[in-house]
């Protein structure tokens, strides 16, 4: 089997890294891909979003499957796109990928499916905005509609920053067009953890459980990244309460896709927020997490190809899914700056000198006349197992000691 995988990131190189090596995977490709995903696939110097060069490679190729990492191709419609051409592809098609590209209309199928979530408006108009920011009591939740990398949420303590901040998403276009369109929340109190889960039209399957680190700072201090660390499994996860958002989420969202004639093959991607009225979903991604992957996917048995083909074919309920009892923790080292203005092409060192169980899924990297460089915001995710999470993260922080480059900063409170 020729696999394809679209994108550049940790993710991929975590989805890369478990393809490798697994029953009747012969050949596979990344576009773009990065330096470290080079160690495990052929990288392509094919940007995600060029579908039309991407359809073309894959028909060059002869490639059986393409799996789609990133959320822009998804909402593009590249899924759409590949299938008129006859190609396999994995990821959801553009009508089911607006949960994602769209948080207005994610909280719509929300509250229309019986899903519990914040109580929420949405506004084009910024004085209509302004005019009723107080109605959802403060701190006040403010989320730009669109894609924005992960950092389009505000969460405002008073009248003041929400004011600020409505101006700047709205008027100052601080997420493009990403904020021609707000969703304002109310603030939920709790504990933030998120689900991934394997979904074809019949069959909805959860992944072991993550817990993923958003804030740049210790303690959940700082603005939002696109996610400085996770480990698995999630310390909050009893049967009761995974038996809870088994039917009051997971069920009732696959129910709904069926009800609006949905027709989700792909990963679901669930935020929640462990409140004290119970469980409530922050939002929808399509796609593999990002950390969350490199956890999750760090302790996934089953061969991925085995289970992708399944839900290509609506069998994914024909399928046995088996993880390691062993726990991962994965720490992402990022430029300094991030998630503001960062510079890039600093010299990366170290990696060579790394404890053997140590894995290090690349985000932003590159070659530059043969050393390896920073080449994003996030770089790195320093990746163990352990009999359990704090085992895990020690061995993590131990061998982040001997890796550097100018300016790079990490959280140290991941796992510990």
């Amino acid at each position: 089997m020729n696999i394809l995988v679209i994108g550049g990131g940790g993710r991929e190189h975590a989805i890369c890294w478990k393809l490798r090596g697994e029953d009747g995977v012969q050949n596979i490709y990344c576009a773009p891909g990065n330096a470290g995903i080079s160690g495990v696939a052929e990288c392509v110097d094919i940007s995600d979003s060029d579908i039309e060069g991407l359809i073309d490679f894959a028909k060059k190729i002869n490639i059986d499957i393409t799996i789609v990492g990133p959320e822009v191709p998804l909402v593009m419609g590249i899924v759409d796109k590949f299938e008129e051409e006859g190609l396999k592809v994995f990821g959801p098609n553009k009508g089911c990928s607006r949960l994602e590209g769209s948080k207005a209309f994610s909280k719509e199928f929300m509250v229309r499916h019986g899903i519990p979530t914040a109580k929420y408006k949405e506004y084009t108009n910024i004085n209509s905005a302004i005019a009723e920011i107080d109605d959802f009591g403060y701190p006040v939740v403010i989320k730009a509609d669109g894609l924005a990398a992960g950092k389009g949420v505000i969460i405002c303590e008073n009248r003041e920053f929400a004011i600020e901040s409505l101006k700047s998403i709205m008027e100052s276009k601080q997420f493009g067009a990403a904020g021609e369109k707000i969703v304002v929340e109310e603030f939920l109190a709790g504990i933030e953890t998120s689900i991934l889960a394997f979904v074809d039209n019949n069959t909805i399957v959860p992944m072991v459980s993550a817990k993923d680190h958003k804030k740049i700072y210790d303690h959940e201090k700082g603005p939002n990244t696109g996610g400085m660390g996770t480990f698995s499994p999630s310390e909050i996860y009893t049967d009761e309460l995974s038996e809870k958002i088994r039917v009051d989420v997971l069920e009732k969202t696959l129910n709904g896709f069926k009800e609006d004639g949905l027709k989700f093959r792909g990963i679901l991607f669930v935020g929640l927020m462990i409140t004290e009225e119970g469980e409530k979903v922050l939002e929808y991604n399509v796609r593999f997490g990002d950390p969350e992957t490199q956890s999750v996917l760090f302790r996934l048995e089953t061969d991925l190809n085995k289970i992708i083909s399944a839900i290509l074919e609506d069998k994914l309920d024909s399928i046995e899914i088996k993880y390691s009892n062993s726990q991962a923790v994965c720490v992402m080292l990022t430029s300094g700056g991030y998630p503001g203005n960062y510079e890039k092409g600093k010299k990366i060192t170290g990696l060579d000198k790394l404890d053997k169980d140590i894995v290090v899924f690349h985000s932003g990297t590159k070659f530059d006349s043969g050393q390896l460089v920073t080449n994003g915001g996030r770089v790195l995710g320093v990746t163990a197992k352990g009999s359990t999470v704090k085992e895990a993260a020690e061995k993590v922080y131990q061998n982040i000691k001997g890796i550097d480059f100018e300016g790079m900063h990490y959280r140290t409170d991941i796992g510990i």
